[in-house]
C-alpha cells in the first residue's frame, strides 16, 4: 500500500484527532501529491471491497431461488440501479455548499434540523443491522468451516461468537489503520477467486434442477422479492460520504463528474463478477442445494464447500467466505459508528456535551460489539434479516432519499432526469414493498 494513497486509509487515519475539533468534519488526506487518476482507481476497489461481503455470499441461495426469467431480469436491472442510486448519493454529497461534512451534516443543512435527524436515524439504521448479519454470519461460516473442513469439534455458539465477534470489534478499535489495509488487499484475491470459482463450477451446472426451482413463485412478484437482497448486496453506501468527501478534495468543481465514472466502473466490475458468480452458483447447487443452504443458515460457498468433493475448493470456499464477511464487517461499523455518535449527540446533547469524543465512541463500539453477539447467539435468520431490515432502509436511503433531495433542494435542479430518477424509484419503492408483501407470504 502506497503511504500517501488517498483512500478509505487515509480518510479514517486521523479521524480521531480532529474529531473532537470537528465531530462533523471529514478528515484530509495525508498528502495532495497524489495523482487523481490514482485517488479514483483507489475508490473503485475500495468500493467493490465495501460491497462484497456476506450479501453477495448469500444472493445465489436467495436470487437463484426463483427461477431463471426473475434471475435474467434482476441481473439486467442491478446494474443501473447499483449505479444509478449510488451516484445520487454521491451527487447530493458533492454538491454540499457545507464544505467537509459528512451525510449527516448534509442532509442537516437540506432538509432543516428535524428533517435531518430522522434521516440521519434512517441512515444509521440501514447500516446498523447489516453489522448483526455480518455477526451472525461469521459464527456460523467459521463454525461450519471448523467442524466440516476441519473436522474439529464444535464449539459452543456463545464462546465462538464472542471470540470472532469481539476479536473483530478489538481490531476495529485498536488498529484501525492496519484493519483498512487488510480490508484493502483482501479485495484482490477476492475478485480472482470469484471469478475462478465461477468458472470452475460450469461442468456442473444442472440446467434442470435450476428450472424446477421457477415453481416456487412466478410473475412479477418474483422479481420484486429478489430485489431487497439484490440493493443489500450491491450496497457500497457506508462508504459514499467519505467517498465524495475525496472527490471534492481532489477534483474541486470537477467532483460530481469524476464521481460518477469511479460509481459507473464499480457498478460494471460488480454486475460482472458478482451476478455471474450468482448464475454460476445457482446453476451448480440447483434448486434443492439452494433450499438446503438456507435452511442450514450458511452461505452458499460454505455449502459448495460441504459438498464438493475437491479438497482444495473445501478448503478455499469457507476462506474467502470469512475474508469477505470480515472486510464488510470492518466497512459497515465505520458507518454504523458514525450515525451512532449522531444519534447519541441528539437524543443526550447534554452527555454528550460533557463527555468526550474518546468516551462516546468507546460506548458506541461498546453497543455494538454486545448486540452483535447477542445477534451471532441467538442465530436468526440471515436472509430474513436482509429481506426484512437490511434492503428496505438501505433502499429508503439509497434510492428514495437523494431523489426526494433532488426534486426538493433548488441548488440540486441541475441533476434532475425524469426517465432515470423515476427508474430509480419505482425499483427502490419495489424493494420496501417485497418487505410489506413477504410478511403475509
Amino acid at each position: 500500500m502506497v503511504e500517501n494513497e488517498v483512500s478509505l486509509l487515509d480518510l479514517e487515519k486521523h479521524v480521531e484527532e480532529n474529531f473532537k475539533e470537528h465531530p462533523t468534519l471529514m478528515t484530509q488526506p495525508a498528502t495532495q501529491q497524489q495523482k487523481p487518476s490514482s485517488v479514483n482507481t483507489n475508490w473503485v476497489i475500495s468500493l467493490f471491497g465495501t460491497a462484497v461481503g456476506a450479501g453477495i455470499l448469500f444472493l445465489p441461495i436467495n436470487a437463484g431461488g426463483f427461477g431463471f426469467w426473475p434471475l435474467l431480469i434482476a441481473t439486467v436491472l442491478i446494474g443501473p440501479m447499483t449505479y444509478l442510486s449510488h451516484r445520487a448519493l454521491s451527487r447530493i454529497m458533492c454538491a454540499s455548499p457545507v464544505a467537509g461534512a459528512d451525510i449527516t451534516g448534509v442532509v442537516t443543512n437540506y432538509f432543516g434540523e428535524r428533517a435531518g435527524t430522522v434521516i440521519s436515524v434512517l441512515y444509521f439504521f440501514a447500516i446498523y443491522p447489516i453489522v448483526l448479519i455480518y455477526g451472525v454470519s461469521i459464527t456460523n461460516t467459521v463454525d461450519s468451516f471448523i467442524v466440516n473442513q476441519l473436522n474439529g469439534p464444535e464449539i459452543s455458539r456463545w464462546l465462538l461468537s464472542l471470540i470472532l465477534v469481539g476479536g473483530m470489534t478489538l481490531v476495529f478499535v485498536f488498529s484501525q489503520r492496519l484493519m483498512l489495509i487488510i480490508t484493502q488487499i483482501i479485495v484482490y484475491p477476492l475478485i480472482v477467486f470469484l471469478a475462478a470459482v465461477s468458472l470452475y463450477l460450469i461442468p456442473q451446472w444442472d440446467f434442470e434442477s435450476f428450472y424446477n426451482a421457477e415453481l416456487n413463485t412466478a410473475g412479477i412478484w418474483a422479481i420484486v422479492m429478489i430485489l431487497p437482497v439484490l440493493v443489500f448486496s450491491f450496497n457500497h453506501s457506508p462508504a459514499i460520504s467519505q467517498f465524495s468527501l475525496a472527490m471534492q478534495r481532489t477534483w474541486g468543481r470537477r467532483s460530481t463528474e469524476n464521481a460518477s465514472k469511479v460509481l459507473a466502473i464499480t457498478a460494471i466490475l460488480l454486475t460482472v463478477f458478482t451476478m455471474f458468480f450468482v448464475w454460476s452458483c445457482a446453476l451448480a447447487v440447483g434448486g434443492d442445494g439452494l433450499a438446503e443452504a438456507r435452511e442450514q443458515n450458511i452461505p452458499v460457498m460454505s455449502y459448495i464447500a460441504n459438498t464438493t468433493g475437491v479438497p482444495i475448493m473445501a478448503l478455499l470456499s469457507p476462506i474467502v467466505a470469512i475474508l469477505a464477511i470480515v472486510s464488510s464487517y470492518f466497512g459497515h461499523v465505520l458507518g454504523a459508528s458514525e450515525g451512532a455518535r449522531f444519534i447519541v449527540g441528539k437524543i443526550a446533547p447534554g452527555f454528550a456535551k460533557r463527555s468526550s469524543s474518546a468516551t462516546i465512541t468507546n460506548l458506541v463500539f461498546a453497543f455494538i460489539f454486545l448486540t452483535t453477539w447477542v445477534a451471532a447467539i441467538a442465530n436468526p435468520s440471515i436472509l430474513s434479516l436482509i429481506e426484512s431490515i437490511g434492503g428496505p432502509f438501505i433502499a429508503m436511503i439509497l434510492y428514495i432519499m437523494p431523489m426526494y433531495a433532488i426534486y426538493k433542494v433548488p441548488a440540486l435542479k441541475r441533476f434532475r432526469n425524469t426517465w432515470t430518477d423515476l427508474f430509480v424509484i419505482i425499483t427502490g419503492i419495489a424493494a420496501i414493498s417485497a418487505t410489506i408483501v413477504g410478511l403475509f407470504l
